[in-house]
């Protein structure tokens, strides 16, 4: 494509401080197992509450190097699992208290951000999801019902007419949209580096490339010795599967990211997004964008193959056929960036439970915590995910563990070859699902028959 081959966050944040590994075994109180969002928050709210606790975060690579420092820099309310599937493990009132949970946490980010004089960029101008064919709308129609049946009103999301979404943002073929202002667009990889050293200066120990190898209670076995611990906390998302006993609990699939260069004022006058909003569509196969505070545009989706047996690997976050399509996706919702130059493009690997549902707990007997399974939508639930997990280390009983994802166990995924030909054929079938309804203008056949196994 001709443009850099890495992510716009790691060009465009402060380098921050480098940590040492790991030089040895060593003995704490806590042990967090990856330094993304969900162990940074963690470190963050203990070391907040008990300034005594020995925190260490061991991170094999960089802060920030998964997802958390290559997402689309979107912090929303949403939560991977629906309202009504979370019926199934608990009851409406507790599935309305995550979902506020959820909402909270938006604020939560930016106020502890700036509390911690973190500039990650943040800025609310929540999310427009345009609606561009009939069955979208439909869709969106449906959407909306059924808010109103959990009593979720129009200041949490409403229904926009045609000329109200093309005030927020003009796409092309734009018939009505979304609105929610429950999202803050923010610069990722700078709140990680930011989280990263503020909970140094607290006392926590973070080291840099010192991959673990295996949890066990009581310890972390890692290339350069065994950290033991009372408690050990798994914050490894997308990578998970390389743990060992690991492999079926989460599996890694990529979402890949481009960015323009900066856009002139001009450009933005007939795009919109004046306030800084996110914007999606309503398609199946997901696209998520965001105009950056140095007016760029970042655009991800996806759409990239998963790799037999979970892998992660760099080679997998280029795949020029994806780029390609963002490119063109982009181009046919938003025309006017027809000639604007790509300067980057990345990847990621986000991770996946096998019933679409992030979990948050800690078993007592054991000593072993754990979170993740954010399907992408983790820059908020890592934070909810933290402030859970203080408070279970800290054996206390709040609001927050006795929300209905809290000790929820996923069951593991199918072996191989059946999780990477289901999943691949999952992703194609959302494909062809889009190519359906823009030509029919019905809601797919495809998707409603595919649905159901995506959670």
């Amino acid at each position: 494509m001709g443009c850099a081959l890495s992510a716009l966050w790691n060009d465009t944040a402060p380098r921050g401080p480098s940590y040492a590994p790991l030089a040895g075994d060593a003995a704490v109180d806590v042990a967090i197992v990856g330094a993304g969002f969900t162990g940074l928050w963690t470190a963050h709210y203990l070391a907040e509450a008990d300034p005594s606790l020995r925190i260490a975060v061991l991170e094999a690579e960089t802060v920030g190097f998964g997802a958390s420092g290559r997402n689309g820099g979107w912090c929303s309310a949403l939560f991977p699992a629906s309202l009504d599937s979370l019926t199934r493990l608990a009851d409406r009132a507790d599935a309305l208290a995550l979902h506020r949970a959820m909402r909270d946490s938006v604020d939560e980010v930016g106020r502890a951000a700036a509390a911690e004089g973190i500039d990650a960029h943040v800025t609310r101008g929540g999310t427009i999801s345009l609606v561009r064919n009939r069955a979208q709308l439909a869709r969106a129609r449906a959407d909306v019902d059924h808010a109103r049946e959990w009593g979720i009103g129009e200041d949490e999301l409403r229904l926009l007419d045609e000329g109200e979404a093309r005030t927020l943002l003009d796409g092309r073929g734009t018939l009505a949209g979304l609105y929610t202002p429950d999202c803050a667009a923010l610069h990722p990889l700078r709140l990680a580096r930011g989280l990263a050293e503020s909970v140094a200066r607290r006392g926590v120990r973070v080291h840099e490339h010192s991959r673990a190898l295996r949890l066990a209670p009581g310890r972390v076995e890692t290339t350069a010795g065994t950290v033991s611990a009372g408690t050990v906390v798994r914050a490894t998302e997308g990578y998970t599967a390389g743990l060992a006993g690991h492999r079926r609990a989460m599996v890694p699939v990529y979402s890949l990211v481009i960015a323009t260069e900066p856009l002139p004022e001009g450009t933005w006058d007939r795009i919109g997004l004046a306030r800084h909003e996110t914007f999606t569509d309503h398609r199946h196969l997901v696209i998520y964008g965001q105009r950056t505070a140095e007016d760029r545009l970042v655009f991800g989706g996806r759409g990239a193959p998963y790799h037999f047996g979970s892998r992660v690997a760099a080679r997998f976050e280029r795949e020029d056929r994806v780029f390609a399509a963002l490119r063109a996706t982009l181009v046919d919702l938003l025309p006017v960036l027809h000639d604007v130059r790509i300067t980057h493009a990345w990847g990621g690997a986000l991770g996946i439970a096998r019933d679409w549902c992030a979990s948050v707990g800690l078993d007592r007997d054991t000593g072993l915590g754990w979170a993740g399974g954010y399907v992408g939508d983790g820059v908020s639930t890592t934070n909810l995910a933290g402030r859970t997990l203080r408070d279970l280390v800290l054996q206390r009983e709040t609001d927050l563990t006795r929300l209905p994802w809290v000790g929820h166990r996923s069951p593991r995924w199918e072996p191989e070859p059946l999780r990477w030909l289901g999943i691949n054929a999952g992703l194609r079938a959302m494909a062809l699902a889009d190519v359906e309804e823009r030509v029919t203008g019905r809601p797919s056949v495809v998707a409603r028959a595919v649905q159901p196994l995506l959670g």
